[in-house]
């Protein structure tokens, strides 16, 4: 065969010297096979862990980050053998994005130098509410993104977070989380999509859709069950019986691999019945692969490894913790090497884990560095960002890469409008030409207060508080002052977000009788174990407002002056009086850089809201856990004095506007268990302005084998209209989705009646469809068909 060449960075290099693993004209798997065939087992190793670094502010290479859990790694002593992760050089601390993008470069080149093969590190940063780098856009929060009901906004988002992460060299992105919330009171609830088993895996599909568009693996966490701790607290133990993790917590997961294309998985740190889930072989490997087919990488959460001998308690040694996780199916130690490194290379050539084990994962990571383009010959550290610079000066780069662009922060408006949650509204909204607002609470002169615990400002700029916080942040003062140019507008804190200081409240009841109308500004601080009301390790003992806020809200309350609560939070919260006596309730979860604007504007109107809850606000703040996916006896009883009715139920939100919802008419009341069922509907829009209605179908199943919720989610969509404007809407229900987990662990579909449910929320349903399977029980797998489909009608709208 002729020899041909081929030209990198100038340099001619004959394709015939180019290794077979090197060389992208061949398939990726034999690249691999061939790749692994020359490499010891300590350079095999070598790829399955990370390294925790923070990229120098001043563009040279990463140093290794002094973690409180950790010693830093020494690099000298382990990039000859090669090195799997680079463990978020953006995200350690705050660095200007190209001599963050600057300094990875020069790292990449080191890693190669050093080890024989030439492979770079997969670098990965968190981007739970955007690029957790300094001077990135900070967007909503997850339970934002729930509460839009907008999974193709929340794809555009995505693919603009992994734009802005693979511009500047980074190739792995920890999100999106897929915990389905089972006790609000756990601090993570603000990183979750919502309650709803479906919502969080539409949602989440499209997030995972967007960043894989971007080139960025999309890694889903945290697998699985976290969220279902006991009490709410975080890395507590969850008692979840197999059928209520295969029927709410697994489907999410299922989703986001088998639509969405996910090339990674975090395992979670909790243990389910006993079973640590780093170490459970039945979910990494039996369910996670056998089963759905997955091929990429399963990656540890931070330290969770060392947790297997330090929390849970069945590993003895750092080498036991390994070889239970390698088995199981993890493939990957983050952030840094503890349990991968000298522990298992000793346990392996000691014979203890069979190499082979090393191989396995060696290959899903080094098929995954091809996937990305890591092995191929000629490869350049240059990340897109600098490509064009012409040069590494590091004086001349600073301040050339913008991470917040015009375009994200509209990108972040949009994602903030739609998730503005309206509970209720006794006529006082929109506000119209106020003369004065009191604005008070902890939140009114708050920048922070939009922003969720893994923000870069809040996660990482909190321990750096002599460096400026990177992007604009107005506060909800700023905002009403733009929104409404012509009131007076009287600021009063009040209160602190917790605490028991009262000492404010007279100079706030001073402001609010002074007034024509009172704009409460409620909800939390994010923060981290504990230095924050949300957050990872800030649980909530009850669902009560954090610190005295629900005093000062009841104080406002007396006055007589109209209040609207407005709500700054990473978890719903029981309001008291103010569900019955508050002018107005607006929610919002961390909305984000936009996200005070996005409050004004539906306070003047300027937004006609269309948010729904993703989570229900409970009546009480007791009662906990308790979600709308209740069976019977988890609703309020007549044996039980706790009643755990929400205030304002899933799926809920007003609207500016009002809808109709008729003519239903049913294509077929009976179908088989492998057929489906076909509705329409009329659904117009009454009021006198243009809005937005979310339709959203819910299955009840009266009669089942098994206890199952009263009803679930299984469709929705988003159907804006004008005035007067009417849509007829055609909606496909196929039998596959009344399936659930049955007597003997299969998931099944059985005959019998049903309802489908076509409603603005779980509580309000507008029109209910009677509908009965017929035939044989079916049993149905990971192929099934997961949506109800609701399409307009061939016809146009009138």
């Amino acid at each position: 065969m002729a020899a041909h060449t081929t030209t990198v960075a100038a340099t001619t290099v004959p394709t015939a010297a180019v290794p077979v693993w090197a060389d992208p004209a061949h398939d990726i798997d034999t690249r691999v096979s061939a790749l692994i065939a020359e490499m010891t087992v300590e350079e095999k190793i070598a790829q399955l862990f990370g390294v925790w670094v923070g990229a120098s502010a001043e563009g040279a290479e990463v140093a290794p980050h002094q973690h409180d859990m950790e010693e830093p790694a020494d690099l000298d002593a382990l990039l000859p053998a090669g090195l799997g992760q680079l463990t978020r050089p953006f995200g350690t601390a705050p660095v200007d994005p190209a001599l963050g993008a600057l300094s990875l470069a020069r790292t990449q080149r080191r890693i190669i130098a050093a080890n024989r093969f030439g492979i770079p590190a997969v670098a990965h940063e968190e981007c739970l509410a955007g690029f957790a780098a300094w001077k990135a856009t900070a967007y909503p929060v997850p339970l934002s993104w729930g509460a839009t009901f907008d999974p193709a906004l929340i794809r555009r988002m995505a693919g603009a977070i992994g734009t802005d992460m693979r511009s500047v060299g980074v190739h792995q992105g920890l999100a999106p989380v897929l915990d389905v919330v089972r006790d609000a009171r756990w601090g993570r609830v603000e990183e979750t999509i919502g309650e709803d088993p479906y919502l969080v895996g539409t949602i989440a599909t499209a997030y995972v859709q967007g960043l894989e568009s971007a080139g960025v693996v999309a890694t889903l966490k945290h697998f699985a069950g976290y969220a279902a701790s006991r009490a709410g607290r975080n890395l507590a133990p969850v008692a979840m019986g197999p059928r209520e993790r295969a029927d709410t917590v697994l489907p999410p997961f299922e989703m986001a691999v088998r639509e969405g294309g996910a090339r990674s998985v975090m395992h979670a740190y909790t243990d389910t019945d006993g079973v640590p889930s780093a170490a459970d072989e039945d979910l990494l490997t039996g369910v996670l692969r056998d089963t759905w087919g997955f091929g990429g990488t399963v990656v540890a959460d931070y330290f969770g490894i060392a947790f297997l001998k330090t929390l849970h308690g069945v590993a003895g040694s750092w080498a036991d913790a390994a070889a239970a996780a390698l088995r199981a199916g993890v493939d990957v130690e983050l952030p840094t090497v503890k349990t991968f490194g000298p522990p298992l290379l000793h346990a392996v050539t000691t014979g203890r884990v069979p190499e082979e084990l090393v191989d396995r994962a060696a290959r899903r990571v080094l098929r995954q560095k091809a996937e990305l383009g890591l092995l191929d010959v000629g490869w350049s550290p240059v990340p897109p960002a600098l490509e064009g610079a012409g040069t590494d000066d590091p004086a001349a780069l600073r301040g050339t890469v913008d991470l917040d662009t015009p375009a994200n922060r509209e990108l972040a408006a949009q994602i903030a409008d739609r998730a503005m949650v309206m509970l209720s509204n006794d006529g006082t909204l929109p506000l119209t030409g106020p003369r004065s607002i009191a604005l008070v609470g902890p939140h009114a002169d708050r920048p922070t207060a939009v922003l969720g615990c893994y923000s870069f400002p809040v996660h990482v700029g909190a321990q750096h508080p002599d460096t400026p916080v990177g992007i604009n942040l107005p506060t909800l003062r700023e905002a009403l002052e733009r929104e409404f140019p012509g009131a007076r507008i009287v600021t009063v804190r009040g209160a602190d977000v917790d605490g028991g200081d009262t000492s404010g409240f007279p100079d706030a009841l001073r402001a609010a009788r002074d007034a024509d109308v009172v704009v409460a500004a409620l909800g939390d601080r994010a923060g981290l174990f504990g230095r924050g009301t949300s957050g990872e390790g800030c649980d909530a003992g009850s669902l009560a407002l954090p610190g005295v806020q629900q005093d000062l809200l009841d104080a406002l309350l007396d006055t007589g002056t109209p209040v609207v609560t407005t709500l700054f939070a990473g978890r719903p919260y029981a309001l008291g009086r103010a569900v019955d006596e508050a002018a107005a309730i607006v929610q919002a979860f961390f909305p984000g850089v936009a996200g005070t604007a996005a409050m004004a504007g539906v306070l003047s109107g300027r937004t006609n809201p269309s948010g729904r809850l993703p989570v229900s606000v409970p009546r009480t703040p007791g009662g906990q856990p308790s979600t709308y996916l209740a069976a019977r006896l988890g609703l309020r009883t007549d044996v039980s004095s706790v009643d755990p009715t929400a205030a304002f139920a899933f799926g809920h939100g007003l609207s500016y506007t009002a809808f109709d919802w008729g003519d239903l008419t049913v294509g077929n009341d009976t179908s088989g268990t492998d057929g489906e069922f076909r509705l329409a509907f009329r659904l117009r829009n009454t009021g006198e302005r243009e809005g937005t209605e979310v339709v959203q179908v819910y299955l009840h199943d009266p009669v089942a084998s098994v206890v199952q919720p009263v009803q679930r989610l299984i469709g929705y969509a988003r159907v804006p209209l004008r005035p007067g404007e009417s849509r007829r809407l055609e909606v496909t229900v196929p039998a596959d989705v009344a399936s659930f987990t049955g007597l003997d662990g299969r998931r099944v579909v059985e005959p019998g009646e049903l309802e489908l449910r076509l409603a603005a929320s779980s509580s309000d349903p507008r029109l209910i469809a009677r509908v009965t399977l017929t035939g044989p029980a079916r049993y149905v797998d990971h192929t099934r068909r997961l949506h109800a489909r609701i399409d307009p009608a061939a016809a146009p709208p009138s």
